[in-house]
């Protein structure tokens, strides 16, 4: 059966009314679902204060914690990166006869690594420290913005 024009305005007619009707209920659905899934963040009864003095505390307290730990494994790491190059001299030095130029150079190598791992173990913590510091002025900040 072969549709005349009418019959194929029509059909393209109720293909795009239904596309659009579609993307209507996609778009409804969406939208519902972005405004209703976080029922928690509607206004409750109860007031809460984000900022409570027990969080701040408890921030303060991780922030330090996390702050020793970070140094720990600065530290750590340092003490590998020195122990490595001790032991990548120690190896030129078996490996050489005494004296030689690569024993010399591997010392001295040695020492540069040893030296710039002390020195970026410094700033590293240092980081740390700052970084530590920052959150915890935030922190107060915040306390004392709320409890005024």
């Amino acid at each position: 059966m072969k549709l005349n024009y009418v019959t194929k305005q029509l059909s393209t007619v109720k293909r795009w009314m239904a596309t659009t009707l579609f993307c209507m209920l996609a778009i409804a659905f969406v939208w519902q679902g972005a405004f209703l899934s976080n029922t928690s963040a509607m206004a409750a009864p109860t007031v809460t204060l984000i900022a409570s003095s027990d969080a701040g505390d408890k921030v303060q307290e991780k922030t330090s914690k996390d702050a020793g730990r970070a140094k720990n494994f600065i530290e750590d790491t340092k003490d590998k990166v020195k122990e490595a190059a001790k032991s990548n001299a120690s190896k030129v030095d078996q490996a050489t006869d005494n004296g030689s130029f690569a024993e010399r150079k591997a010392k001295k190598d040695a020492a540069t690594i040893q030296k710039r791992a002390d020195e970026d173990a410094a700033r590293t913590k240092e980081a740390v420290d700052k970084t530590k510091n920052v959150v915890e002025r935030t922190v107060d900040n915040i306390k004392d913005a709320f409890g005024k």
